[in-house]
């Protein structure tokens, strides 16, 4: 039976700012509970690293479709299934909606418990929270893949600005 799960959240940022940093994906362990790690394998493959209730999971997944400012599209390749779209949309003057919708397969009776208690629509709400409160709290990105993936295309332009704190990112094209 898969699970769907729709979040949205407002965040006080520009559309360009929320979508680079979402394109770090080695970062989300520090606003997604659970989530250990995130290795970038290349340009579209992520291995995935997560303890989910009290188990622990691993995946890789690939980006399916990717427009800056505008969306990242993936699903699962080997491991846990699941597959998801982030869309950035604006909200206002210098506001983005950022939409979180995740569709996935409990895999074992801890996780199917865990759905029918809601455990994973709860979780990706706290993490738009926590990611919104980190890139407001920051006011910029960590970095940027500006590259398009899909549709025919894929090119690798990285963020015109580095990130201020001096990590890479910025001027080289990833997505991590």
């Amino acid at each position: 039976m898969t699970t769907k799960v729709e979040k949205t959240v407002v965040i006080e940022v520009p559309e360009s700012t929320a979508y680079n940093q979402w394109t770090q994906f080695e970062e989300f362990p520090h606003f997604m509970n659970g989530v250990t790690a995130v290795h970038q394998l290349d340009d579209k493959r992520l291995e995935w690293v997560a303890e989910i209730g009290g188990v622990r999971r691993q995946w890789k997944a690939e980006i399916l479709e990717q427009v800056p400012d505008q969306k990242i599209a993936w699903a699962a390749t080997e491991g846990a299934v699941n597959s998801g779209v982030v869309t950035f949309k604006e909200a206002g003057p210098g506001k983005t909606e950022v939409r979180l919708e995740l569709e996935y397969e409990p895999d074992n009776w801890v996780e199917k418990v865990g759905d029918t208690l809601n455990v994973v629509d709860n979780r990706a709400e706290k993490d738009l929270e926590n990611f919104k409160e980190l890139i407001e709290s920051e006011g910029y990105s960590t970095g940027a893949w500006r590259g398009k993936i899909g549709h025919g295309s894929e090119t690798g332009t990285p963020a015109s600005t580095p990130p201020v704190d001096g990590t890479q990112g910025g001027g080289v094209p990833r997505i991590s």
